[in-house]
């Protein structure tokens, strides 16, 4: 069976409908698991006291901003090479989602920047990518709301989808590109296996970051799923107007 198959919106909306209620209740018990743990079951860090628990928000949170861009990009591509629709509606039920996943780590990075930097604002490398990948995300948006033809605005905001790419790459390595800088390193680089957090810290940090992964799946397929329908109405209220 090819994975091909399940860009006819028939088969997604099978698929996706099986899928949704477990991704969904995964999500719900992997998020409360992580965020209950961490908030309440972990001690303080001796640097930086109660205010390392904001971590278990900002962390996962920070990671699907930029993930649910790469996510964008992949189905922007698929649309643009093989114009498969349910790609294009994909990379559009997306963004909202991405769009609040980057507004909540930048506010979560504020609080906590606050305490640590004395500041809630600096104009870091990486603070400074997120805020230009969360513009991208409210453009992307605005793109497909104003452009009327609905093909025309998958190629439009896949190109932009293209130039954006650069600012979630700048924001997943801007404390490598550039040595100066406010940010913190990663705390859990994926390339070298490497981490700084202590397993105290990092066990419930990792079940939020994978129940945020989960929400993002259940939620990209329920609006993808909207996406689809309401296309399909569109389809069938112009086909009534013409037979009127």
């Amino acid at each position: 069976m090819s994975l091909w198959e399940y860009a006819n919106p028939r088969k997604f909306m099978a698929l996706s409908g099986k899928l949704l209620p477990w991704t969904a209740v995964g999500a719900a018990l992997l998020c409360c698991v992580g965020l209950i743990w961490g908030f309440f079951f972990t001690p303080d860090d001796f640097r930086m006291g109660s205010t390392v628990k904001i971590i278990y928000i900002h962390v996962p949170s920070a990671m699907m901003a930029i993930n649910v861009w790469v996510m964008m990009l992949v189905t922007s591509l698929i649309w643009l090479i093989r114009r498969h629709h349910v790609s294009a509606l994909a990379a559009k039920a997306a963004a909202p989602i991405g769009m609040v996943m980057t507004l909540v780590a930048l506010a979560t990075g504020a609080i906590w920047g606050n305490p640590m930097w004395g500041t809630y604002w600096a104009w870091d490398p990486r603070l400074t990518s997120f805020l230009i990948l969360f513009l991208f995300y409210l453009g992307y948006m605005a793109l497909w709301e104003a452009v009327e033809d609905k093909d025309t605005a998958a190629d439009l905001t896949s190109v932009m989808c293209l130039v954006g790419s650069v600012f979630a790459l700048l924001s997943r390595y801007a404390t490598r590109f550039w040595n100066q800088g406010l940010h913190q390193g990663t705390s859990v680089p994926v390339a070298t296996g490497e981490r700084t957090v202590d397993d105290v810290f990092f066990i419930p940090l990792a079940i939020s970051m994978v129940g945020f992964a989960v929400l993002f799946v259940a939620l990209v397929l329920l609006r993808t799923r909207t996406e689809v329908r309401a296309r399909r109405l569109a389809v069938l209220n112009a086909r009534e107007r013409m037979s009127a």
